[in-house]
C-alpha cells in the first residue's frame, strides 16, 4: 500500500495557482482547499464513468414532447409587478 501525500493549499493560493493543482491532482495527488485552519473541499479527477449516463444519451429536441404539461398561464405576459422585482 503506497503513501499519497496531501497538498494542503490556502484558498488565496489555490486561486492563483489553480492549473498547478489540477495537474496535480490529475497526477493523482490529493490536493485539499483550506479556509484558515478548515478543510473545505477537495480537487479530484473526473473519470469517464464519473460523467455517468447522461453524457451517452443524446440529447433529441422534442424527446419529452407530451411528458410535460403547461398551464395556460406559463404563456401569459408577466404582471408589472412581477416583472419589476426582476429589474436591478
Amino acid at each position: 500500500m503506497g503513501f499519497r501525500a496531501m497538498i494542503r493549499v490556502k484558498m488565496h493560493a489555490a486561486k492563483t495557482n489553480l492549473s498547478r493543482l489540477v495537474a496535480q491532482a490529475q497526477a493523482g495527488e490529493d490536493v485539499v482547499l483550506m479556509r484558515g485552519n478548515d478543510t473545505i473541499a477537495r480537487i479530484v479527477p473526473i473519470q469517464d464513468a464519473d460523467l455517468g449516463a447522461a453524457s451517452t444519451i443524446p440529447r433529441t429536441p422534442g424527446r419529452l414532447k407530451g411528458l410535460i404539461d403547461f398551464d395556460d398561464r406559463f404563456f401569459e405576459p408577466f404582471p408589472e409587478t412581477a416583472s419589476s422585482a426582476w429589474d436591478h
